[in-house]
């Protein structure tokens, strides 16, 4: 039996092999005008394979790059397009670099940290606060929506304060915190899950 483990890998399995036999006959073909006209079909039925891709920008370009990748880049073609070396494919890619950011208390998120160093900037004490009592809300609205449980107000008051280095140091003397309708939402997602579930059973049971 000629199984497809005692068969060469392909150099592009998800074109499968019988595109990858093509091209090695390709590469055969001695005229190049004979080879340049069969590598044409090639790259259709290779097009035939992705027809959504058909719309996409630099598409043939892609596939002339693959056709002369099966080839082990060894297909000298007459083509619109210029087809890669291995030199050119074989080019070390730069790590990209992720934005590393120590954010203290994490489920408050990396745009509240900067929207407290914002208002510690605020010279005028009045718009410092009232910034500050937009920011708290914000703080206790995320605080749950990440922690299934009651937060205490003086616990957003503190972590204000811990957040801006003490300069935003306010008490619920100074303003109070209004309750975020979170406990309603929550209510509203169980209630979906419960509905989910019941006709998952429904059409079970069909």
């Amino acid at each position: 039996m000629d199984y497809n483990s005692h068969r060469d890998a392909l150099k592009m399995p998800e074109y499968g092999r019988h595109i990858q036999k093509m091209v090695q006959q390709a590469v055969e073909i001695e005229d190049k005008d004979e080879r340049t006209k069969y590598t044409g079909h090639i790259i259709k039925v290779m097009g035939n394979l992705f027809p959504y891709l058909r719309d996409v920008a630099e598409f043939k370009q892609k596939l002339y790059d693959h056709l002369a990748i099966m080839s082990d880049f060894k297909l000298d073609i007459d083509s619109e397009f210029k087809l890669p070396t291995e030199e050119a494919l074989d080019v070390a890619i730069e790590p990209l670099a992720y934005p590393q950011r120590n954010i203290k208390l994490r489920y408050y998120g990396g745009k509240v940290e900067d929207m407290i160093n914002a208002c510690c900037k605020i010279e005028d004490e009045n718009a410092r606060k009232q910034m500050a009592n937009a920011i708290a809300n914000q703080m206790k609205h995320s605080f749950l929506t990440w922690n299934k449980k009651v937060v205490v107000d003086d616990k957003i008051y503190k972590d204000l304060s811990l957040l801006s280095d003490g300069v935003l140091n306010y008490s619920e003397n100074d303003f109070v915190l209004t309750e975020p309708n979170i406990q309603q939402t929550r209510q509203n997602q169980n209630q979906q899950g419960h509905r989910k579930h019941q006709n998952q059973n429904k059409k079970r049971k069909k």
